[in-house]
């Protein structure tokens, strides 16, 4: 193998191992946010059932009669 082609095969590879380590960064970061979201939803479902379950146990305002009745 003469010595450019050899100069050429290690700079393509410098470069796919540098375009490799950012795209790990990014899918990373992005399972972070992922991460991140989901406890977010999960918050936020415990607490949509939670309120859901105090109005439950509430009279609905259809079934309350007026204070005048």
């Amino acid at each position: 193998m003469d010595e450019a082609r050899l100069m050429d095969i290690e700079t393509k590879l410098a470069y796919q191992e540098k375009t490799i380590k950012e795209l790990n960064d990014v899918v990373c970061r992005q399972q972070k946010e992922i991460d991140r979201l989901n406890a977010l939803c999960n918050r936020l479902s415990k607490l949509g059932k939670a309120h859901a379950e105090v109005l439950l146990g509430m009279d609905a305002p259809a079934n309350v009669k007026p204070p005048h009745y």
